[in-house]
């Protein structure tokens, strides 16, 4: 069982839902970011999702583009970001890191190079947004042999067939979109959300979490009664965004830990 398998399994028979914070790697500068991943599982994080920042990021809206350009303006690459969840590692074997982004970074760096590098680095899981299944299924394989769960996003216009599909495919976890729209871009629709679980549930044994537009511990509350897991991205780099660097990590905990307890309760 991968590690991402064995933390849904400990929280299920804890009766708890896991919390998985998004930040960038690289942002704002690359030596804040394994800092940064401390932090957030000082928290309360279950599952760390690392962006890896990209010049066209077609999925996110405004915070997060912002938070690829500073991330960028630095140079950092996804080698850089593979050496981030190694040094990470160094003193955290436990919490599962999941990788956010585009098939780009990957393509260039080659399929192979990056399955090998990112297993040897302790990544866990891959989300490539524009990797869809029908046209990742070698990639999803070269990720499976070296022991990456592929993980795959629904959205509300996600038709029954498609889920069916989706989940033969999917490793992991599934990340459900919770708008039709770009990261923080709207406010959630709890009702939509409540309606579109329950099928994709009965799609699928693997858990299922709910992302974009959850913006505070009241909204991840209401998400995590329906879902498996609550992923929170914008409202955590718009706190980095706010900080200072003597603030940055104390504020990023507290945020975090504040839906944690939300979660718990």
């Amino acid at each position: 069982m991968s590690r991402i398998g064995h933390t849904f399994s400990q929280l299920k028979s804890q009766g708890r839902k896991a919390l998985i914070p998004f930040i960038t790697a690289g942002d704002p500068a690359p030596a804040n970011t394994v800092p940064l991943m401390h932090a957030l599982v000082a928290g309360g994080a279950d599952i760390l999702e690392l962006g890896v920042p990209f010049s066209d990021p077609m999925a996110d809206g405004p915070t997060i583009q912002r938070a690829s350009e500073r991330a960028l303006k630095h140079g950092v690459g996804l080698r850089d970001v593979l050496g981030m969840v190694s040094e990470f590692r160094q003193t955290n074997a436990a919490t599962p890191v999941v990788l956010m982004g585009y098939a780009n970074p990957i393509e260039a760096m080659g399929w192979d190079d990056f399955c090998a590098a990112a297993a040897a680095a302790g990544v866990d899981g891959v989300l490539t947004v524009d990797y869809p299944p029908e046209e990742s299924g070698e990639f999803a394989g070269k990720c499976a042999a070296a022991g990456l769960d592929n993980i795959y996003l629904l959205a509300p216009t996600t038709s029954a067939a498609r889920v069916a599909a989706v989940a033969t495919h999917a490793r992991g976890f599934i990340y459900y979109v919770s708008l039709k729209g770009v990261t923080g871009a709207a406010t959630i629709d709890m009702t939509e959300v409540a309606r579109r679980l329950p099928e994709i549930h009965a799609a699928t044994g693997l858990p299922v979490g709910v992302g974009f537009g959850i913006r505070d511990a009241e909204t991840a509350r209401q998400v995590a009664a329906v879902a498996d897991a609550v992923v929170i991205g914008s409202r955590i780099v718009q706190e980095i965004e706010a900080s200072t660097p003597e603030t940055m990590l104390d504020n990023v905990k507290t945020f975090v830990a504040g839906v944690r307890a939300a979660l718990d309760n």
